[in-house]
């Protein structure tokens, strides 16, 4: 049988309710959305370390990050390890990585296992970005989002055409500073996007952790985020935060005037707008660069024997709880889009509600093209589930940790556990009061929401009593399933 080839296309922080083929009320995707009409849209995607290097590493190796060496931003990815790209080049497959990498360039960290990469440096600029090679450096003018596809379309036509491959195409967009290209510059500029139900949430029902978070909407801004014209003084800063209460202050987008406001709801309403135009002027440009790959596909009639998947590397906030960012186990952080195609064996228009994770990817990949995954790997192949087979054994609850405590957006380190009805959370780490010394009242602490009664989250059950046998069952799997992913620490 003749071995698939296999697309990967991955975003950054492009969370699943900002596609349309996820029932988004502020977005339309429609070159996404043909891959989900065209196949199966995975309704519980999860990551197991919403943030963009764990993540990463998680799905070229198919173990946890305690056990790949990337728990956090700042570790640096050991290419030696066995990773899915080095089984299937080593398998006759064509490799290639064309994007963000972000696991740290040069000896050990630049992609191995690929027989052609280009990739941005750290996470790489919007616009005339350098970009990285075996060649070296090379600064590529014009739009990120584009460039990637056009080295991804590229290497498809100058591939060996009697051999199957595999390629990733991992774009920077729509990670912050959320720069769109001109094309889409002007989207929404006479519109406003619905504003989220927990916009205004006051975390009154939660965590301390989640009080303390430095991801507001109305008070974690920088100047650059939302374009606005830096105070005098301090012109060519990126650096520098919107203050946190601006009643009575006004102030100025670039190109524009300056507006003032009058009381802090409205504040909070128009920084929510200046932000999510921009981040869906980001996603736009993705969704027309999806199509040109899904078209290229087609036309050479490589579509009927291709693996096409869809993803980000985690989701992210769009105001939910009044936040941007990630980090959180909370749903808009932890939820990953998924979208697959493969004609030949993925029925179209379907949709699935196991439960799956970025953990499954290499070992997926492996499956299709009929290698066996190493015996380390510790996720799962999806290939039964997107063909919307019944699997009597699946997982029915999921184990995430997010180890950077305090370290970006005052956010906890906590781990936790999510099963279909309910989601565990445990922040373990020291918590800071406000003044900034170690508050022993608040730590640890622990977070049980019912998602069927309190979807959003809004309502922290652990105390409760009526919990206490769910909490019981639920904190023994957590410690089965923390035991069953090799964290000892």
């Amino acid at each position: 049988m003749q071995q698939p080839n296999i697309v990967f296309i991955m975003s950054d922080d492009h969370a699943a309710h900002a596609m349309s083929c996820y029932g988004s009320g502020i977005n339309q995707t429609p070159n996404i959305d043909r891959i989900a009409q065209n196949g199966v849209l995975l309704d519980n995607c999860f990551c197991t370390n919403s943030i963009c290097a764990p993540s990463r590493a998680v799905i070229l190796t198919g173990k946890h990050t305690h056990l790949n060496g990337v728990r956090t931003l700042d570790d640096r990815f050991d290419g030696r390890q066995e990773t899915v790209a080095k089984i299937m080049q080593r398998n006759n497959y064509q490799t290639a990585v064309f994007g963000k990498w972000h696991l740290g360039e040069g000896g050990h960290s630049s992609p191995t296992g690929f027989d052609e990469w280009v990739v941005l440096p750290g996470q790489g600029d919007y616009h005339d970005p350098l970009m990285l090679s075996p060649q070296g450096e090379r600064v590529y003018e014009g739009y990120v989002t584009d460039i990637v596809t056009d080295l991804s379309l590229q290497w498809l036509e100058q591939r060996d055409k009697e051999r199957p491959f595999m390629l990733m195409c991992h774009h920077k967009a729509p990670h912050r500073w959320w720069e769109p290209d001109e094309k889409h510059m002007h989207m929404y500029e006479d519109e406003d996007i619905p504003l989220p139900d927990t916009l205004h949430d006051d975390y009154s029902h939660r965590s301390e952790a989640a009080k303390r978070a430095r991801m507001r909407i109305s008070s974690d801004f920088m100047y650059r985020d939302l374009k606005l014209v830096p105070p005098a003084g301090y012109e060519g800063t990126d650096f520098i935060y919107v203050p946190q209460d601006l009643t009575g202050f006004s102030l100025c987008p670039v190109g524009g005037e300056p507006v003032t406001f009058t009381d802090q709801e409205s504040v909070v309403e128009w920084l929510y707008q200046r932000y999510i135009k921009d981040y869906l002027r980001c996603v736009a440009a993705i969704d027309d660069n999806v199509g040109r790959i899904l078209d290229y596909l087609e036309e050479n009639n490589l579509a009927e024997n291709t693996v096409v998947m869809y993803t980000s590397d985690q989701g992210f906030f769009l105001g939910d709880h009044g936040w941007y960012d990630k980090r959180f186990m909370y749903e808009e952080s932890l939820r990953m889009p998924l979208v697959v195609q493969y004609p030949k064996e993925i029925p179209a228009g379907t949709s699935s509600d196991a439960m799956v994770l970025n953990l499954d990817f290499a070992q997926t990949f492996l499956d299709y093209a009929g290698l066996p995954a190493p015996e380390d790997m510790q996720g799962r192949s999806l290939r039964d589930v997107f063909r919307g087979q019944t699997v009597a054994d699946w997982r029915t609850s999921m184990y995430y940790r997010y180890w950077m405590h305090l370290s970006h957006h005052n956010v906890a380190a906590h781990y936790g556990i999510r099963t279909q009805r309910y989601k565990l959370i445990y922040y373990y780490g020291e918590s800071l009061n406000t003044s900034g010394s170690i508050d022993s009242a608040t730590a640890p602490e622990w977070e049980l929401f019912d998602l069927a009664a309190d979807p959003q989250e809004m309502r922290n059950v652990y105390h409760e009593p009526e919990y206490a046998e769910a909490r019981a069952a639920l904190t023994s799997e957590l410690e089965r399933l923390k035991a069953e992913a090799l964290d000892s620490e």
